[in-house]
C-alpha cells in the first residue's frame, strides 16, 4: 500500500518562528512589568521593548538555523536533543542577560545595594523564561523536525519485528555522547546553583547592617567613639588693619597656647551590653592628664594687644554624653570647673583713620584660615595676666569618660606621652603613629606613644591654625573578634568549591559505579550545600563561629553522605562520600582563618584537590562504560 511521505519542519522557518515567539514575549512581559508598577500609559516602552529584543537578537536567530541542522543529524533521542535545544537557549540568553544585568544595575544606581551579578542572574532567568516559553509554544513544530521523516519503506520496517541494535561503536559513541552531555548539564546546574548564594550573600549583609543599627542605637544612648584634644589654652588678641580709603578695621584673632609637656596615661574598662540577639562593645576610661604651659606670646604680638580676662582653657571631646564626672583642671594650684562650650568666634569691628596700607595686606589678614582647633569641647575662664608671661604653669587634669568600640587621642602639645591599657585582649592600633612600645596578652594590653617638637609640624603657640589635626589622631580601637558575619560571607565566596568539587565527586562516582544520578537530585544536593551558609548564619549569631561551623558543617555532611547511600545502596560508598566532605569543610575552614597565608594554601590545597580527582579518574573510560 502506498502512503505519500510525510513533510517535515524547515530549520529556518522553526528558528524564525522561536526568535519571533521570544521577543512577542519578552514585549509581553515589559507590558505586566508596566501595568504592575501602574504605568500602563507607558504600553509604548513594550512595543520598543518587543522590537528592540527582536532587532538586537538577531545573532540568536543565526545560531539557531546553525545549531538546529546540527542537533538534528546527531544520533541522539528526542529528548537529548530537547534538552541540547534548551541548553542552547540557555547559552544564548547569557549575553544578552549580562548586557542588560549590568545596564540595570548601573542605571538604577542599586550596586551598592544588591550585587551586579544579582541583576545579571535575573536577567538571564527572564530571557530564558522567554525562550523556554516560545519552545512550548511551537512544541509539536519543534517535534516533528527532530523526528525522523516516515515513508513507506520506513513504515514497512515498523511492522517487521525490532532487530537488536547491536552495533559497538554505535552504542560506544552513543553512550559517549551521553557522558559529554550529563557532564555539560551537571556544569551547568553548578552555575545555576551559586544563583541561591547571592541571596545568602543579601542576607548576610542585611543582618550586618542590622547588627550596625543596634551599635548605634545604644552607642547614641552611651556615647560615640570618643576623640580626645587638649588641654590647650585660648588668648584673644587685637589688630588693627587699613585699607586705602582710611577705613580702620580692629580685628579680634585667636591665639592657642598647647603644653609644653603633656603626660596622658589612661585605663580602659571594656563592657559587653547584650540587646536581644547582638553584643555591643562599650568602655568606661579614666584618664589623668599632666603636664605645664610655657606662657610665650609670638614675636609679631605684643602684650598689649592680647585681651587676659578672656583667657580660657580648652579640652576637645567628641561626644558629651560620655562624661561621667564633672571635670575638673588644677592649673599652677587653682582648681577651675570646665563646661561645654568652646570660645572659637572672632570679633571684627570698623573705624576710620587716614593711615594706609596695601589692599593685599589687608586681604591676607582678613582670610586667615584655621580659626578655631576644635568646635566641640569644655572650657572655663582661667585668671593669668601680663605678669604670668615666660613663667610655667603647671596642670594636672583627671578624666572619667565613656564611649564605644574607640578611643582616639590628638597631640596638640611640644613634648609629649600617652600611655593606655585595658584588659581587652583584641586591641588595633590605629593612626599614622603607631605605639613605641605595646605589649598584647589574653589578659589586656599596654601601649605607649612618644612625640615631640620634632616630629610636629606646629609650635606651641598657634595663630593661625591652617592644618588639619586629624591625620594625627591615634589610639586604639577595641576589636570584637568574634565577627560572624565576615567569617560568613568568607565562607560563601568558597560556595564554587563547595558546590563545584561535591558535584564533581557525585559525578566521578557515578561513572564508576554505573549508577546514573539525575539532575534533580543533583539540584537537591546543592540546595542542602547552599542551606549550609544559612545555618552557619543563624547558629553564629547565638554560638561562637567555630562551634557553629561545627554544627552546620556536621549537619550537611551527615545529610549527603545518607542520600548517597541511600542512592548507591553502598556503605563503603557512603564513607568515601562523608571522609571527602569532611576534609573539604575543614579545608574551607582553615581558609576562613587564615589571612595573609590564606591565597597560597589555598592555592596548593587546590592543585592537591585536582591531583586527587585527577589520579582517582585516571581508570574511567569516558568513551564507554565497558
Amino acid at each position: 500500500m502506498y502512503m505519500p511521505q510525510v513533510k517535515k519542519e524547515n530549520a529556518f522557518a522553526l528558528s524564525i518562528k522561536i526568535w519571533l515567539f521570544t521577543s512577542l514575549l519578552f514585549g509581553i512581559g515589559w507590558l505586566v512589568f508596566l501595568c504592575y508598577n501602574n504605568e500602563a500609559d507607558k504600553a509604548f516602552i513594550a512595543l520598543i521593548a518587543t522590537v528592540c529584543a527582536a532587532v538586537g537578537s538577531i545573532p540568536v536567530l543565526i545560531t539557531f538555523c546553525i545549531a538546529l541542522p546540527l542537533i538534528n543529524k546527531s544520533h541522539f533521542t528526542i529528548y537529548t536533543k530537547y534538552t541540547l535545544l534548551v541548553l542552547t537557549c540557555f547559552l544564548c540568553t547569557c549575553p544578552y542577560g549580562i548586557i542588560g544585568g549590568s545596564v540595570l544595575s548601573f542605571q538604577l544606581k542599586l550596586w551598592h545595594i544588591y550585587h551586579p551579578f544579582l541583576h545579571i542572574m535575573i536577567a538571564t532567568f527572564l530571557l530564558f523564561t522567554a525562550a523556554v516559553f516560545a519552545l512550548l509554544i511551537v512544541n509539536k513544530r519543534i517535534k516533528n523536525y527532530f523526528s525522523p521523516i516516515k515513508n513507506n519503506h520506513t513504515m514497512q520496517q515498523e511492522n517487521e519485528p525490532a532487530q537488536p541494535f547491536n552495533n559497538p561503536v554505535i552504542v560506544q559513541e552513543t553512550r559517549a555522547n551521553k557522558t559529554v552531555l550529563k557532564g555539560v548539564i551537571t556544569g551547568a546546574l553548578i552555575l545555576v546553583m551559586l544563583i541561591p548564594t547571592l541571596f545568602v550573600m543579601n542576607l548576610i549583609t542585611e543582618r550586618e547592617e542590622r547588627q550596625k543599627e543596634v551599635t548605634q542605637e545604644i552607642s547614641s544612648k552611651w556615647a560615640a567613639p570618643q576623640t580626645l584634644t587638649g588641654p590647650y589654652i585660648y588668648l584673644p588678641y587685637a589688630i588693627k588693619i587699613t585699607d586705602n580709603d582710611g577705613k580702620i578695621t580692629t580685628l579680634q584673632k585667636n591665639l592657642f597656647l598647647l603644653p609644653e609637656n603633656l603626660q596622658v596615661i589612661g585605663k580602659i574598662t571594656p563592657e559587653i551590653r547584650p540587646r536581644s540577639i547582638y553584643k555591643v562593645l562599650l568602655y568606661s576610661s579614666y584618664i589623668k592628664n599632666s603636664g605645664n604651659f610655657l606662657l610665650q606670646l609670638p614675636k609679631d604680638i605684643t602684650a598689649d594687644m592680647v585681651n587676659f580676662t578672656e583667657a580660657k582653657i580648652c579640652y576637645g571631646i567628641r561626644d558629651f554624653k560620655g562624661i561621667q564626672d564633672k571635670i575638673s583642671i588644677n592649673l599652677q594650684g587653682t582648681n577651675y570647673e570646665l563646661s561645654p562650650g568652646l570660645p572659637t568666634k572672632e570679633k571684627e569691628t570698623t573705624t576710620h583713620n587716614n593711615y594706609n596700607t596695601s589692599q593685599q595686606e589687608y586681604d591676607r589678614a582678613t582670610t586667615i584660615a584655621g580659626k578655631e582647633i576644635e568646635t566641640i569641647g569644655v572650657s572655663a575662664s582661667i585668671n593669668i595676666s601680663m605678669a604670668d608671661l615666660g613663667k610655667t604653669l603647671n596642670f594636672d587634669m583627671p578624666l572619667k569618660i565613656n564611649g564605644s568600640e574607640q578611643l582616639h587621642f590628638i597631640p596638640l602639645a611640644g613634648n609629649s606621652t600617652f600611655e593606655l591599657n585595658s584588659t581587652w585582649a583584641d586591641p588595633k592600633f590605629d593612626g599614622n603613629n603607631l605605639p613605641a612600645n605595646r605589649t598584647v596578652t589574653p589578659q589586656g594590653f599596654t601601649a605607649k606613644w612618644n612625640f615631640n617638637k620634632a616630629n610636629l609640624p606646629f609650635g606651641t603657640s598657634i595663630k593661625d591654625f591652617d592644618f588639619k589635626k586629624e591625620p594625627f589622631a591615634f589610639g586604639v580601637t577595641m576589636v570584637q573578634p568574634a565577627d560572624q558575619y565576615a567569617k560568613t560571607q568568607r565562607s560563601v565566596k568558597y560556595a564554587i568549591l563547595f558546590i563545584g568539587l561535591t558535584f564533581a565527586l557525585f559525578f566521578i562516582i557515578e561513572l564508576m559505579q554505573k549508577n546514573p544520578i539525575h539532575p534533580i537530585q543533583y539540584v537537591l544536593i546543592g540546595l542542602a550545600l547552599v542551606i549550609f551558609f544559612t545555618l552557619l548564619l543563624s547558629i553564629s549569631e547565638f554560638l561562637m563561629f567555630d562551634y557553629a561551623y561545627l554544627i552546620a558543617a556536621a549537619a550537611t555532611i551527615l545529610l549527603i553522605t545518607a542520600y548517597a547511600k541511600a542512592h548507591f545502596k553502598s556503605y563503603k560508598t557512603a564513607a568515601v562520600f562523608g571522609t571527602v566532605l569532611s576534609c573539604l569543610y575543614s579545608f574551607i575552614f582553615v581558609l576562613i582563618r587564615l589571612e595573609d597565608t590564606a591565597l597560597l594554601v589555598g592555592s596548593i590545597g587546590l592543585f592537591i584537590v585536582l591531583a586527587i580527582v585527577m589520579f582517582a579518574s585516571r581508570k574511567i573510560n569516558w568513551y564507554s562504560t565497558h
